[in-house]
């Protein structure tokens, strides 16, 4: 399977840290999160597939052509106009392999949740958020199943948060991505939403996720590590 990892952002939010760092290369507990979401990978991703822009020179030298065993294949994003559109600049590379992984530089998540959101057909990971409106928000189906998805809402219809893995397959490519623009940018909720009413994805509530967008965050980040007593942070445990 492959992973899909987007990467070209510039970080605003984290600056001055990312003045002169591409947010993915920002250290926490003494690695880049880069290389700590590429070490919560399961055996089953086997090529990584890496979206890359600011300062996309350090990450490719960072990581070379195989990156913790994995060989690595890198897309270039000039403009950042969004996720949609990030994905679909990998589209080549997916059309034809079916299911493939699809997660942010960013954040961090638990080995075993990751593991598990893998052994769905399709399917998101998920959690309770008390600010909704800082993410895509998800309702589900009675049988677990997304039903819809709005990215940072006024009105948040629940306070259940995507958190960004998915499982997809290349049928979201059957879809089309900009046909709803939002100050610039094309967002993947908007994609999802038509996709999972064809190609149903299960809701996967997960134990772990560390988001990392501001300087403040780094330092929550590596409390919850030394926490869970993980020497130099690997996510190989989720949070009880």
């Amino acid at each position: 399977m492959k992973c899909v990892i987007l990467a070209a952002g510039k970080g605003s939010r984290l600056r001055p840290l990312t003045d002169n760092t591409p947010k993915p290369l920002i250290k926490v507990a003494g690695k880049p999160l880069l290389e700590h979401i590429v070490e919560s990978l399961p055996s089953a991703v086997d090529e990584l597939i890496i979206v890359t822009g600011y300062l996309e020179k350090q990450i490719r030298d960072y990581c070379g052509k195989e990156f913790h065993g994995r060989p690595v294949t890198y897309v270039h994003q000039e403009e950042q106009k969004g996720t949609a559109h990030a994905l679909w600049m990998c589209k080549d590379l997916l059309k034809g392999q079916g299911r493939f992984l699809f997660m942010f530089a960013d954040d961090l998540h638990g080995a075993q949740d990751i593991a598990r959101v893998t052994s769905f057909s399709r399917a998101m990971l998920s959690l309770t958020t008390n600010s909704p409106e800082k993410f895509g928000i998800i309702v589900r189906n009675p049988d677990g199943t997304l039903s819809e998805m709005v990215e940072k809402p006024e009105h948040p219809p629940s306070n259940l948060a995507s958190t960004g893995v998915m499982v997809l397959d290349d049928n979201i490519f059957k879809f089309d991505p900009f046909a709803t623009e939002t100050k610039g940018e094309y967002y993947l909720t908007d994609v999802i939403a038509e996709y999972a009413k064809e190609y149903p994805i299960a809701v996967v509530e997960q134990s772990l996720w560390i988001p990392v967008g501001y300087p403040e965050d780094i330092e929550k980040a590596e409390e919850i590590l030394q926490a869970m007593n993980l020497g130099e942070g690997v996510l190989k445990t989720v949070l009880k």
